[in-house]
């Protein structure tokens, strides 16, 4: 018979416990040298070594760009479920939020993991238990934004920022020259790092060629908050003020969407291109259908998730070093920002993406 049960609780993160029940039995056939216990240590990693825990925490959709971050996160699971049968453990949580998301990675602990694949819903607020995961001994792989504390070893994977705006910039320069266009309009994302990071860029190739003209002046422009919404608000003020636009700069697909609405709803024709960026399916499907408008994209794709985890892949296949752990700061490893035209188009259409 059982004498007698021991409960232990143990604080994880001030807010959470996790219950521990040990029952020691003392039945003389069964000696206690021969129960084997697995525990779950309060950092969250596991001290019996099984199989290797991933555990991936991204963004719900906000917005198409995020919505295809869980949609390339999602399938990239499925591919190595099929490709490795049960050698790995996979666990991908979505977050509305960065209070929700930073639960999620405590229950990522809890359960285990490894390995942590994560796209910051924030920076700031997700950096604290990151490190704490790090701490533990789990090897993190950050993707996009960065964190806050560069004080420590981690991945940090994401698109090449200045290049998609340079890329973008000696498109539209270049385009807008060969048919004699010159008046243009730009909008922004948001009054972050990266945004300001693209926009310079664009502004240091399209200035080249002096004939150009900013309608804003300058070097101005206006956020359009990565939205649609924003995108179709601004472009109709433009339009309402500004008798004659040639071409709109406005730095994501998204966004491209609303300005193309209010285009369409004007019927205005002097507007002979309209330049997003990210490159998503429906992007791809005008350049594939020869729109009018839409010539081309400069890539900063979601599918960079499924990148990251590949690449976590590779560091426990021991194909890449894990040396980043043990760094006083962050490895960085940049996609580059390619333009995707008629000639290349169809290498990066995938028929099944939601973005």
């Amino acid at each position: 018979m059982i004498s007698d049960k021991l409960i232990v609780r143990i604080p994880i993160n001030k807010s959470k416990y996790l219950l521990i029940f040990i029952i020691i039995n003392r039945i003389l056939c069964f000696p206690v040298t021969r129960l084997k216990v697995g525990l779950v240590t309060a950092q969250g990693v596991s001290e019996s070594k099984g199989v290797p825990k991933i555990g991936i925490a991204v963004p719900s959709p906000d917005h198409g760009w995020t919505g295809g971050i869980g949609w390339w996160a999602d399938k990239a699971v499925r591919d190595l479920q099929q490709q490795y049968p049960g050698k790995y453990e996979f666990k991908v949580l979505h977050a509305d939020g960065y209070a929700k998301q930073i639960s999620d990675v405590e229950d990522l602990m809890v359960w285990g993991m490894d390995y942590l694949v994560i796209l910051p819903h924030e920076s700031a607020p997700l950096t604290p238990v990151v490190k704490e995961a790090h701490a533990s001994g789990v090897k993190c792989i950050v993707v996009d934004r960065g964190l806050t504390d560069t004080t420590f070893g981690y991945v940090n994977l994401a698109g090449n920022n200045p290049e998609m705006g340079k890329v973008s910039g000696i498109f539209m320069r270049d385009y807008m020259k060969a048919n004699k266009l010159t008046k243009y309009v730009a909008m922004g994302g948001m009054p972050v790092v990266i945004d300001g990071e693209r926009m310079n860029a664009f502004f240091d190739e399209i200035t080249k060629e002096p004939s150009l003209i900013n309608l804003a002046g300058g070097r101005s422009y206006d956020f359009a908050d990565w939205s649609t919404q924003k995108g179709l608000e601004l472009m109709e003020n433009y339009i309402q003020k500004y008798p004659e636009i040639h071409a709109v700069f406005c730095q994501d697909d998204d966004v491209m969407t609303g300005v193309l609405q209010a285009i369409k709803e004007s019927g205005r024709k002097d507007i002979k291109l309209v330049f997003g960026g990210a490159g998503s399916k429906a992007a791809y499907e005008m350049i594939m259908n020869n729109d009018p408008l839409v010539k081309a994209t400069a890539t900063y794709h979601p599918s960079m998730v499924y990148d990251a985890i590949m690449y976590c892949l590779d560091v426990v296949e021991g194909k890449k070093s894990d040396a980043f752990h043990t760094a006083k700061s962050p490895t960085a490893v940049v996609l580059p920002s390619v333009l995707v035209d008629k000639n290349n188009v169809m290498k990066f259409y995938d028929k099944d993406s939601v973005f």
